[in-house]
């Protein structure tokens, strides 16, 4: 108790000086927590990826569509139980600043291809009797204020034309790291109107997404499935779901490595600062720790009232960066929209937020801690602060 009210004391002996040191600890620690997050969100999709489904597109690239009819030949591949599949369709909500995605799907095989999304029985059912009805996940929903049976036009871009969807149903992700920021609607419906307008540019899908029995046989499955498109005219680059989702995630590698080190490099340049203020707390006492070793308390007592002091404001300054972290990030979520379909602050980042301000404490008091516990007494003594 002696030793806790001492630390005290000295923590806010310099009250102005501790204060600016936990604010910039604060602002450091709630930076450091946002850029992880950030980080966090950008491999969301990858997270939340099945170990059961592949996706199967063109070998060339994602904007060479594959025919209608591999589907019945994907069905025959030895490990595949399930085929669905899905065209981007990249319209424009009102202006271009409402992105979300929307993809046009095989309604009944790929809603049962991702029971993460959770849809009451009745809007599943609506759904798929309505041709233009399409779904939404809850944040997409809540974001624009949609109610079930309103009608959402959509301004094409790949497919030109204004197309009028009615919402037949909200789905709730089954965790947090469900996406909820899509809309769904009808393959048949595209493929029709695409029929009428350009007729060869119909019976084409953008991926096929594979169910399949044993996540283990992933690799096997995939070979198989390449190998039976070989030399044709639309050869597959089939891959899991993670994979698939890590190709987007590496278009932006440079930027990603770029925000990482900008994390690290804050926690870096605030232990610079707090390294400082504790060398210039220990210069100033110096006649106060040779004094107490003239009374007989070893070198440790006087590395414990530093590391304790440097510790205190450290994890002081964190815990409340920590905290203002977990609104900033609700402010960023709201902001950013469908951005980052999934934005929270983890258990993961906020451990790590508490270990880098338990790191800067340490680190910022080693050095006047080692020189205090070797100080000579008498040259102590006639140090003038």
């Amino acid at each position: 108790m002696f030793l806790l009210k001492l630390l005290l004391r000295n923590a806010f002996r310099h009250k102005l000086r501790t204060a600016l040191t936990m604010v910039g600890l604060v602002v450091a620690i709630c930076a450091f927590g946002l850029l992880r997050t950030i980080l966090d969100a950008w491999y969301a999709g990858v997270e939340a990826s099945s170990s059961t489904r592949l996706v199967s597109r063109s070998a060339i690239s994602l904007t060479f569509p594959l025919p209608l009819n591999y589907a019945q030949r994907l069905k025959g591949v030895e490990g595949v139980k399930t085929v669905s599949w899905a065209n981007w369709f990249g319209g424009i909500y009102i202006t271009e600043r409402n992105f979300f995605p929307q993809f046009a799907v095989d309604a009944p095989t790929y809603l049962a291809l991702y029971p993460e999304y959770v849809l009451a029985d009745e809007q599943r059912q609506a759904f798929l009797r309505d041709r233009q009805g399409a779904i939404v996940g809850r944040k997409l929903a809540t974001q624009y204020g949609w109610k079930l049976g309103d009608q959402i036009p959509i301004r094409g871009t790949i497919y030109p034309g204004t197309w009028t969807f009615t919402l037949r149903g909200i789905w709730d992700g089954i965790d947090e790291k469900t996406d909820e920021s899509q809309l769904l609607f009808h393959w048949q419906y595209l493929n029709e109107s695409v029929r009428k307008r350009v007729g060869s540019r119909a019976d084409f899908v953008g991926v096929y997404v594979i169910g399949i029995d044993e996540p283990n046989n992933a690799a096997l499955i995939s070979h198989r499935v390449d190998a039976l498109f070989k030399n044709s005219l639309a050869e597959t680059l089939t891959e899991t779901e993670k994979a698939f989702q890590l190709g987007f995630v590496s278009m932006s590698e440079a930027i990603l490595v770029a925000v990482e080190a900008v994390s690290y490099i804050i926690i870096v340049i605030i232990m610079a600062v707090m390294a400082n203020t504790m060398t210039m707390t220990a210069r100033e006492r110096l006649a106060e720790y040779a004094t107490l070793k003239a009374l007989g308390f070893p070198p440790g007592f006087v590395v414990q009232l530093l590391f304790g002091e440097s510790l205190f404001i450290a994890l002081a300054g964190g815990l409340s960066g920590l905290l203002l972290t977990l609104p900033l990030a609700a402010g960023f979520r709201k902001a950013v929209g469908t951005l980052f379909p999934v934005f929270q602050v983890s258990p993961t980042t906020m451990m790590l937020q508490l270990l880098a301000a338990t790191a800067v404490g340490v680190v910022a008091a080693a050095w006047p801690a080692w020189r205090m516990s070797k100080i000579d007494i008498v040259q102590g003594l006639r140090h003038v602060a």
